[in-house]
């Protein structure tokens, strides 16, 4: 975990590289992402049963986005983003349940304000998705776990072209009164077209 955070330290040093100074936070983009993923279930209703499983797990997570940017303002940025991202050694077990999340996507919306600008304050929102192998010891499935999603970051232009973000989302798969929470800190590298 030490040397996660240091990573952390390290990608957050490219914020404070010389700006640009083209308008990097309009238009598409594309980009991949890498970090910290803990899942924690309490209970889980699948299409194999009921669940009585109990866990909480670290991974690291990895994954590619792709969005767009729209400035309303020259201050105010919206747009939309989707993203596809797959976890290492992230599974959930108890009680003889097991989880294995094998892939998520997340379709969100974006609205930032640029404090300067190349730095860009932004907060997100919308759908998240999470396909997993489910087994309960005599039964195995795979199994889809819908939610919503929520977050906010901090986006900064590298160059006229590159961005570097550092990003909190908190994710909430859970159904039917089961508690599936998902929390991920994420840096991530955008090319912006």
């Amino acid at each position: 975990m030490k040397t996660f955070f240091a990573g952390l330290a390290a990608a957050a040093s490219l914020f404070s590289v010389a700006p640009a100074f083209a308008d990097t936070f309009a238009g598409p983009y594309v980009g991949a992402e890498a970090g910290w993923n803990e899942d924690r279930v309490r209970g889980a209703d699948t299409d194999i049963g009921d669940m009585d499983l109990r866990d909480n797990r670290d991974a690291f997570v990895g994954g590619v986005y792709a969005g767009y940017n729209y400035k309303v303002t020259p201050q105010v940025v919206v747009g939309a983003e989707a993203g596809f991202d797959m976890g290492a050694d992230d599974r959930l077990r108890g009680n003889g349940n097991t989880i294995d999340p094998n892939y998520s996507f997340d379709v969100a919306a974006r609205a930032g304000y640029l404090v300067t600008p190349q730095t860009l304050l932004y907060v997100r929102g919308g759908y998240e998705n999470m396909r997993a192998r489910v087994s309960n010891g005599l039964v195995e499935g795979h199994d889809t776990f819908d939610g919503w999603s929520v977050g906010g970051g901090v986006e900064r232009a590298i160059t006229d072209h590159v961005s570097a973000r550092l990003e909190y989302r908190y994710s909430d798969l859970g159904n039917n009164g089961n508690d599936f929470d998902r929390h991920q800190a994420l840096f991530g590298v955008a090319y912006n077209f």
